[in-house]
């Protein structure tokens, strides 16, 4: 069977198909068509589409950097540039994915943040990344606007979630900073409501903090 290709341009436009295709898997699979992945390949175009000019979410874009999309976004630039680079444009789709459901969670946007990201997202959707781009105000075509850059020292994480667990057993999380002072961590994990209501009780013979990963409580 064949899907002609000009029929579904008329329906969902261009760019909805080549998001699509990009996105059903690696090059090499062989793969089913459907017409449920077109509707979520235009829902997700949609999406990306509000982040830019719906009234909410243009309220939220800012030239100040609370540094709440640092790491998504630097870790977004680094593996969209690798997968491209490798042909494996599903996963880089997947990470632009990650990046807008982040923009949709937080209360400020920092605006340079998204141009990056726009310029990502047009190689994929080239006809609505140019419409955007324009619409922030750019003359000149996304296409010859140079390449987002990351930084190494963005993709170190400053927190971490640890587990707390009391005689092995999971009793609950806390998160911390990167690399926190074991004391900190210990006084932080015993105020911990679900943990003080275990240890009700119980004697603490000793904590065992495995730096960035867990704290064991044994009773």
């Amino acid at each position: 069977n064949v899907v002609n290709p000009d029929a579904v341009i008329e329906k969902y436009g261009a760019d909805t198909l080549r998001l699509y295709e990009m996105f059903m898997g690696p090059l090499e699979a062989s793969l089913p068509w459907s017409e449920n992945g077109l509707e979520g390949a235009r829902r997700f175009i949609e999406r990306v589409y509000r982040l830019f000019t719906s009234k909410e979410m243009k309220a939220k874009h800012t030239f100040e950097n609370n540094r709440s999309l640092e790491y998504v976004y630097h870790f977004t630039i680094k593996k969209v540039s690798d997968d491209f680079a490798s042909l494996q444009f599903n996963t880089a789709i997947a990470q632009l994915m990650v990046f807008v459901n982040e923009c949709y969670s937080k209360d400020e946007l920092y605006l340079p943040y998204l141009e990056g990201f726009l310029k990502l997202f047009a190689c994929v959707c080239p006809f609505i990344g140019e419409e955007l781009w324009s619409l922030l105000g750019y003359k000149q075509l996304i296409t010859y606007a140079s390449w987002p850059t990351y930084s190494e020292d963005k993709l170190i994480l400053e927190k971490v979630t640890i587990a707390i667990s009391i005689n092995g057993k999971l009793r609950g999380t806390l998160e911390a900073s990167l690399d926190e002072n074991e004391d900190k961590l210990k006084e932080d994990a015993l105020q911990l409501e679900s943990v003080k209501r275990h240890l009700e009780g119980q004697q603490i013979k000793k904590i065992i903090v495995v730096k960035n990963k867990i704290i064991n409580i044994v009773v």
